[in-house]
């Protein structure tokens, strides 16, 4: 596949971890701790837009740590796993060999999406390839699912999908991305370039260059290219993003990306966010912990770290329809 796409990120996270690191600390609780309190304390990238006080979160925590006992590990990754929530992020992992620590963005929120509803009421025959369920809803309507960006796709794949639409004179399409936590970035800015007319940037990114909670780069541009390698890859239709509160990650900048393709509409809800590009450290005991290092924002310089709002707001209300699928049908005609 002959991608296009230019963008800065794998050259930020590079850079970003050249950042020096502080003086190795002893594998004691205390010293696992001090290493992952000062890990991120010199490379996270969100203390300040989300108003987190970490000096005092290292004080209530070490008075925690403290009282561990050097073998008790479960007890030891349990308060640690606590400490790093406390950052509301779900790029941030604390990972062990026994367990992953998660914050679950997604929480209090409505879920938005049946899968049940779906296949037995719109999509009982569709076909399967690359990462894609397709079809064609009402006969009118061509639908793509994608699950997860971590799921591949080429040319090919795309030229068939579309040709399918075309054949079957679909009104629009309905790109269907709820419930997708993200993945591979690449995927998702591939796809969102079938339906840019030109070459656009969608946002930006600053990665750390010092210690300090406010240390950034210069802005650098997120660009999409037009992808057009014949006039059968493309497509010029209206186009509806279904979006929930569990997209995140790549999901959160794809959905940041159709805001600016034309005759694109977002429905659904706000999105579960994750704007900051991840990088990994060892702590001294071996385990790893996972942090948001770059920052990203949208085309107006806006962080999208909490997410990307729809255009339309749409809950799923029926126990027997999908709401955000009627109102997409009903954006497109």
């Amino acid at each position: 596949m002959n991608r296009k796409i230019i963008y800065v990120v794998l050259i930020a996270i590079v850079a970003c971890s050249c950042i020096s690191s502080q003086q190795p600390e002893d594998n004691t609780p205390i010293g696992n701790f001090e290493a992952l309190w000062t890990t991120l304390d010199e490379r996270y990238c969100y203390f300040t837009e989300k108003g987190i006080d970490w000096d005092s979160i290292h004080t209530v925590y070490y008075n925690r740590v403290k009282t561990i006992g050097e073998k008790d590990e479960i007890r030891l990754f349990d308060t640690l796993s606590c400490m790093v929530n406390e950052l509301r992020d779900g790029h941030v992992n604390l990972i062990s060999p026994f367990d992953v620590s998660r914050y679950k963005f997604y929480e209090q929120y409505e879920h938005n999406y049946s899968s049940e509803i779906l296949y037995s009421k719109y999509l009982n025959q569709y076909r399967s390839v690359g990462g894609f369920d397709y079809g064609v809803i009402d006969q009118s309507y061509g639908y793509i699912r994608y699950s997860s960006f971590s799921a591949g796709f080429n040319n090919l794949n795309l030229k068939y999908i579309l040709s399918e639409f075309e054949e079957k004179q679909c009104k629009g399409l309905i790109v269907d991305v709820r419930d997708n936590t993200g993945g591979d970035l690449t995927n998702a800015l591939w796809l969102a370039s079938l339906f840019f007319d030109k070459d656009t940037i969608i946002g930006y990114t600053r990665h750390k260059i010092g210690k300090g909670h406010e240390q950034f780069s210069e802005a650098q541009p997120i660009r999409i290219e037009k992808q057009r390698m014949t006039a059968e890859i493309g497509y010029d239709e209206p186009v509806v993003v279904l979006v929930n509160r569990r997209c995140y990650s790549a999901t959160n900048t794809f959905a940041c990306a159709m805001k600016q393709a034309p005759r694109c509409t977002l429905v659904g809800d706000t999105t579960g966010g994750g704007g900051g590009l991840p990088l990994s450290y060892e702590l001294p005991n071996g385990w790893l912990i996972r942090f948001s290092s770059v920052r990203m924002t949208d085309i107006d310089d806006n962080s999208i770290e909490q997410g990307i709002a729809p255009d339309i707001r749409v809950s799923l209300k029926s126990d027997d329809k999908d709401e955000l699928i009627e109102k997409a049908k009903e954006i497109i005609d």
